[in-house]
């Protein structure tokens, strides 16, 4: 294999792999937001979830872009993990359907492909019919790498090496690790199964041996939703765990079948064609770990927690008030939505308090149970809005409507304050982590702002909970939101003459500039809070 095959099989390889992104990219874009909109609606049982998941990855050409995505709805509170497995389940098979269209070798058409997609996309207005240029762009890019690296690796048969190692290649473990390795570098178990189709069809690549790296691509096609969920909360990593443990059980399973039976010479006497026997390999180990696993989905759902146990507080991410699956009239329903929003209240003005003494204290001990609680907020502030809104859908009588559309603000005003007390915990541990201090006045101010904002805070919840706003308390509420902003602009003042002084350090007075802001929106918010209860009367539940 001289220098030019190599330059072949790297161009060939490249063209592939931009192909199958490139394809990809063009589905989701024209079809992804209704597979994101389906996926909300469609995953109430896991048999649902895993036909939903099939679709979805047929559509987006990726296994591990639907597990990103059901992570992302995850981590959103929009769906449970139970339902995310079974969409996991179903993108796993979903998969498969790249190795069919690379089985059906269809070469001959790519150059009039990427003719026909590079017209679409340079000539046409409409962005769907450009998304659908991409498609086929990406498709005859697919095809074109393809044939030039099925190509490149004919001289790979002159390799005595490589020839020595295909020929003794019969170890399992050897062929997991190569699997593995291949498919985290490649970041695509299709693209990954698409290279040994590839050498396949040169005679490269050995049925039995191609089974043991497919069980390894596989597992390794683990990476991506693993480095995505790095940062995510913890449903969204047991998600990834969940993928992970699919594809280690269908390597456990089909390591054996392989070995020990004749799993490898029934395909062959199937089909003599190398690149349909590789992607009909796949297929089957694809299927039968779905079939044998998703009766199990709730026993899956366990084991991910042996991975990411369970923290103490997480039980509280679900609504104690609200029934979703229980009709009751209007005014129950607004009566039920109240009581939980008062208790996301109750829950940002705690995360604000513990945020804010840190700050004071340069203290971070409370950083993670924060953190926690400001994930509850977020989760709060998205299933009652969902409530809402399926709520307007019927209809409701005329201080219910109201109610409802005030509410919604309210929701918002809140979760924003739980944003900004997160924002003021991040503070803090940029001052520990640099060894910053505030000066003494700086600490006064900040304290002086905080009880003001958190007073504030008090009175517009309890005015929110009486569904009741004076045009005197209204006043009294917007004079302490006005001392709020005064008291900020004093600061900034004050922190201007101590910089000239050199009392603090630039790298701190940004800082403090920040949280000043922060203190600031959150009196803003508090008093958006008292002004939803302004117009309305109150909601009874009758």
């Amino acid at each position: 294999m001289g220098l030019d095959d190599l330059l072949l099989l790297l161009g060939g390889l490249g063209s592939f792999l931009f192909g199958m992104k490139y394809m990809g990219d063009g589905l989701e874009a024209s079809a992804g937001p209704k597979m994101s909109a389906l996926m909300e609606k469609l995953t109430r049982t896991p048999i649902r979830g895993f036909l939903l998941g099939m679709l979805v990855t047929v559509a987006i050409q990726s296994s591990s872009a639907t597990t990103v995505m059901v992570m992302g709805f995850i981590n959103a509170g929009i769906l449970t993990l139970a339902q995310g497995t079974g969409v996991i389940i179903g993108a796993n098979i979903g998969t498969t359907i790249t190795s069919v269209l690379i089985a059906l070798d269809i070469s001959a058409i790519a150059p009039f492909c990427i003719f026909a997609g590079a017209v679409a996309m340079l000539y046409c207005k409409k962005n769907l019919h450009k998304h659908i240029g991409q498609v086929v762009l990406g498709f005859g890019l697919l095809f074109q790498g393809l044939h030039t690296m099925s190509g490149a690796m004919g001289g790979l048969k002159d390799v005595p090496a490589f020839q020595s190692f295909i020929t003794t290649a019969k170890n399992p473990v050897v062929g997991l690790l190569v699997g593995v390795v291949l498919c985290a570098v490649i970041q695509s178990s299709s693209a990954a199964v698409g290279v040994l189709q590839a050498l396949a069809s040169q005679g490269l690549m050995p049925l039995h041996f191609a089974s043991f790296l497919i069980c390894g691509i596989n597992i390794g096609s683990s990476v991506p939703p693993f480095l995505s969920a790095i940062n995510a909360k913890n449903n969204a990593k047991r998600a990834a765990c969940v993928y992970f443990i699919y594809n280690v059980v269908g390597a456990i399973i089909f390591v054996p079948i392989t070995i020990f039976t004749p799993f490898t010479q029934t395909i062959e006497s199937i089909t003599s064609v190398p690149m349909v026997q590789v992607s009909l390999c796949h297929i089957i180990f694809k299927v039968v770990t779905a079939v044998v696993l998703l009766p199990f989905t709730n026993t899956i759902v366990k084991l991910s927690y042996i991975f990411v146990p369970k923290k103490v507080h997480e039980d509280e991410r679900r609504l104690l008030y609200i029934d979703k699956n229980l009709a009751t009239s209007p005014n129950v329903m607004a009566a039920q939505v109240q009581k939980e929003v008062e208790r996301m209240g109750q829950i940002a003005r705690a995360n604000f308090v513990r945020a804010a003494e840190g700050l004071l204290k340069n203290d971070v001990s409370q950083a993670s149970f924060i953190r926690d609680q400001e994930d509850l907020i977020d989760y709060l502030k998205h299933s009652i809005t969902e409530f809402l809104v399926q709520a307007t859908r019927q209809e409701l009588p005329a201080p219910v409507s109201l109610y409802v559309s005030r509410i919604f603000h309210v929701v918002s005003d809140i979760e924003r304050i739980g944003d900004h007390s997160l924002n003021l915990l991040e503070r803090t541990e940029m001052f520990v982590d640099r060894g910053l201090l505030y000066s003494a006045k700086a600490i006064d101010e900040i304290e002086a702002i905080y009880e003001t904002d958190l007073y504030l805070f008090d009175r517009s919840i309890g005015a929110f909970r009486r569904q009741s706003l004076t045009d005197s308390e209204e006043g009294q509420l917007h004079d302490l939101e006005e001392t709020v902003d005064m008291l900020v602009l004093q600061s900034q003042d004050n922190h201007v003459v101590r910089l000239r002084q050199h009392q603090c350090s630039t790298e701190s007075g940004l800082v403090f500039d920040e949280v000043l802001n922060d203190l600031e929106r959150i009196g803003d918010h508090s008093f958006n809070i008292a002004q939803a209860a302004k117009s309305g009367k109150p909601v009874r539940a009758i």
